[in-house]
């Protein structure tokens, strides 16, 4: 493991000492992966696109007014959930603005109508559903939760998820991308960090790089991450994903990280993270993704042949022969896992409602991947 002026270091490293930590990196993958990449077969339901913050980079979230602003029916929910259900997916990815109830008017209403007071209700509600209609499993990146929250969705997902972006209260200021955005502020993202933990739920975390953080921001960042889960052994996976400017946005001028940014990013993080953690960077974003798995990655994301990629909807997801063939030409198999990963299996009296972790008997291997591979 990197120690902090190590890490610090990383950032100026040269080409040769690049590599010589790339390959560290690498090797530390293999001796707890081994040679299989991984991925999750997913439908992606933005359950809603309305949200109280506004984040400098963002074109996923639309205000009330705006005719794309929504909120997400049953009907639209199911219809996607069982149309990737017909085509293999083993995963429901809920994606939600955050809180958009405590800002608007329109979207208090329109939860009223369907019969609830908070965006967290009504996702508990959907989920239930995915879990009584169909065979997939819910997984929810909802923001920040309050305890009481994380409680109440537990029963009702595998796993949970939120990037924590970055540690920075600087970039909260005015100009920056966290500017005016009540739930990028880092001590609550981190207090749901930990909260996940208390309550032992599989948690997805991640870090956004190129949006004005520096790299000893990345360091904290990383290291916080780090620190939560050698306390509650809680966290997953952690996504590194690079900022891709998009017009019409605070940030579409700002420049974007390129591939040697991301491939010496994500080589700091395998070194700073525990092995246990996944490490995940989304293929969808760099036409060069392949160069990944050098640096350490084990894991590809959330690939759905059913929905866009709504956070990044300009950049298609790759079809999985494709994938596969890249991982190949890299010398590693690729295999479906689930949205929980094999080693919370082991513990499910700690990590899963008694329905879950009864269902995921039923359709995960040995091994804890899934049990129907679409690869």
């Amino acid at each position: 493991m990197l120690t902090r002026p190590e890490a610090l270091a990383l950032e100026n490293a040269s080409t040769h000492e690049l590599e010589n930590f790339s390959r560290h990196a690498a090797k530390l993958r293999d001796e707890y992966w081994g040679k299989t990449m991984t991925y999750s077969r997913k439908v992606f339901v933005p359950l809603t696109n309305m949200c109280r913050d506004d984040c400098g980079y963002c074109t996923f979230v639309q205000k009330p007014g705006s005719p794309n602003a929504r909120i997400m029916t049953p009907d639209e929910v199911m219809a996607v959930v069982r149309e990737g259900e017909r085509l293999g997916c083993k995963e429901v990815l809920f994606s939600l603005g955050e809180k958009p109830e405590q800002r608007y008017s329109e979207a208090r209403e329109a939860l009223a109508k369907l019969g609830h007071v908070s965006m967290i209700d009504y996702l508990i509600e959907m989920c239930r559903r995915v879990l009584d209609e169909t065979s997939l499993l819910p997984h929810v990146n909802a923001g920040t939760l309050s305890d009481e929250e994380v409680a109440r969705l537990k029963p009702v997902s595998v796993s949970m998820g939120m990037m924590l972006e970055n540690v920075s209260r600087r970039l909260l200021h005015r100009g920056q991308a966290h500017y005016a955005c009540p739930d990028k502020v880092p001590v609550q993202r981190l207090r749901t960090l930990e909260r996940a933990g208390r309550h032992g739920v599989p948690f997805t975390t991640g870090i956004l790089i190129g949006i004005g953080e520096t790299w000893e921001e990345r360091v904290d960042s990383l290291q916080a991450i780090n620190y939560q889960h050698r306390y509650y052994g809680h966290i997953q996976e952690v996504i590194v994903q690079n900022f891709r400017a998009k017009p019409g946005t605070a940030m579409a001028n700002h420049p974007e990280p390129d591939l040697n940014d991301m491939v010496r990013t994500l080589v700091l993080a395998r070194l700073i993270l525990d092995p246990s953690i996944s490490l995940q960077a989304p293929p969808n974003l760099e036409s060069r993704f392949s160069a990944y798995i050098g640096a350490g990655i084990n894991d590809w994301g959330g690939i759905s042949p059913v929905t866009l990629d709504h956070i990044n909807p300009e950049r298609a997801w790759p079809q999985i022969d494709a994938l596969r063939e890249a991982t190949a030409r890299c010398g590693y198999g690729l295999e479906e896992r689930l949205a929980i990963y094999p080693r919370y299996l082991k513990s499910p009296e700690h990590f899963l409602s008694t329905s879950l972790a009864e269902r995921l008997e039923e359709i995960a291997r040995d091994d804890g991947l899934a049990l129907q591979q679409c690869v």
